[in-house]
């Protein structure tokens, strides 16, 4: 968000407005019923009006602006003495939640903005030296809302001015014949604003609820089922589906969907943490061929970028220069070649050098899982490194930690990997063709040999 989150345009209509009126006084029927002794009665360019426009408040002038509230200022300045309670732009611009800035400037919550506005104002000039003493209480001010009315006080122990609950941090920093300025830490919010704002957002949720399905019982159980994609996960959690399932169709088919939002504050900006990634892999030399795949001959940096927006981790396993260079023509002429070599050296996991070392020491041998689905790369300890692969299609860990970020992990390789040849099958031998007696032969066999055991020779001339 820049200087003027509301556009900087009703700076210069407010400068041009006030030219124009410094030679004319307001109409007759506007005259001053009641002046204070300082009120001229007219707006000039040392109204206070104008050294809110023109001051550190701008971010306030523009919604006073938005607000339509020019001319019941005016008004008030040509009848009064007023005090503005001015909320510093950063208070605007950082600390207000995004959706209240949308709601106050939604057309048909102009009512909600002015009501805002005048409550932060009042008709009648109070200094710093007016404020009530820590012992006397607090003041009440009618505000130009009407039913609107602000506390002033002070803080008991040090002594700080508070108009409501907040600090008066600027007090007296604009004066004019006509009113004063002060300059408070942040917006004053009436309990009517706030609560307009709470029915349309609880309106807003419930209109956008979409029907779901009757819900499906567990037989074994009796119990209601929770899909897991449905299923309450907590803030942070790494996603419920498997990566597999969040990617493109695949590079023969479509590209890969640009990058989502990343969540409202931004935790998981994939597009900008690969980029990131890209532009470290370039700085440090030697991985140029890797970074030109993912960019240029490929939609792989977007889809990486969409994944981590999605809270999914990945540890890029990349080539050096010198090991793409023995690529051969056949192996990148195919269609969607390139992105099948580099899917099988992306892991969805995090793994660092440590992590993957300490795994190899421990347990031999560990196969990663990769983006190349069911392929898995190999590892295994070898010469005080971990070593990808078997055989001459084998690399080992060249450049450790080239990026970490607890996202992307970028771990520099010496060779190029391949997963083993569905055909390289061991050869089977063909199997010896066995002959089989036939069964009722072996068990007439056995009968005749116990009829003539026992002498029944009638049975004999079956046999």
């Amino acid at each position: 968000m820049g200087r003027c989150i509301y556009g900087c345009s009703a700076v210069t209509f407010f400068f041009s407005f006030f030219l124009l009126v410094t030679a004319s006084s307001l109409p007759r029927n506007l005259e001053p019923v009641h002046h204070n002794k300082t009120g001229s009665g007219q707006i000039n360019s040392n109204s206070v009006l104008v050294a809110l426009l023109d001051s550190r408040y701008t971010e306030l002038a523009e919604l006073v602006e938005k607000a339509l509230l020019l001319q019941k200022l005016e008004d008030a300045v040509g009848r009064h003495n007023i005090t503005i309670f001015a909320p510093r732009n950063e208070a605007l611009e950082r600390d207000l939640d995004p959706d209240f800035k949308r709601f106050l400037l939604q057309p048909g919550n102009l009512r909600s903005l002015q009501t805002l506005l005048l409550s932060h104002i009042i008709p009648t000039r109070v200094g710093s030296n007016q404020w009530p003493e820590e012992n006397s209480g607090r003041v009440k001010h009618l505000t130009l809302g009407s039913d609107q009315v602000l506390h002033l006080s002070k803080a008991k122990g040090n002594g700080k001015r508070l108009v409501n609950s907040a600090v008066i941090t600027r007090p007296d920093d604009l004066t004019r014949p006509d009113g004063l300025i002060h300059g408070i830490e942040r917006l004053l919010i009436p309990r009517s604003v706030q609560e307009d704002f709470n029915r349309r957002r609880n309106l807003r949720s419930i209109s956008a609820v979409l029907p779901e399905g009757a819900p499906e019982v567990d037989p074994r159980t009796n119990r209601l089922k929770k899909s897991a994609a449905t299923a309450a996960v907590p803030a942070g959690s790494p996603p419920v589906l498997p990566i597999q399932s969040a990617m493109a169709p695949g590079p023969s088919l479509a590209p890969a969907p640009a990058p989502g939002p990343g969540g409202p504050r931004h935790h998981f900006n994939g597009e900008a943490q690969v980029k990131d990634f890209i532009h470290t892999l370039l700085h440090y030399g030697g991985y140029n061929e890797m970074a030109d795949i993912l960019v240029n001959l490929t939609s792989l940096a977007t889809e990486m970028g969409r994944l981590v927006s999605e809270g999914y981790v990945l540890t890029v396993l990349a080539p050096n220069d010198e090991a793409m260079a023995k690529l051969t023509t056949d192996q990148l002429s195919e269609p969607g070649a390139p992105e099948q070599i580099v899917y099988y050296h992306i892991i969805p996991e995090y793994q660092t050098e440590e992590s993957m070392y300490n795994s190899v020491r421990r347990f031999g041998k560990v196969n990663y899982e990769t983006l190349r689905f069911p392929h898995k790369v190999a590892a295994k300890e070898a010469d005080g490194s971990v070593k990808f692969g078997s055989g001459d299609r084998s690399a080992y860990l060249f450049d450790p930690d080239i990026y970490t970020d607890g996202r992307i992990s970028v771990q520099g390789i010496d060779g190029v990997l391949f997963p083993e040849e569905e055909g390289t099958v061991k050869k089977q031998t063909s199997p010896v063709k066995k002959v089989v007696q036939p069964r009722r032969g072996k068990l007439l066999e056995v009968a005749c040999r116990m009829l003539g055991a026992i002498g029944k020779d009638s049975y004999l001339s079956t046999c």
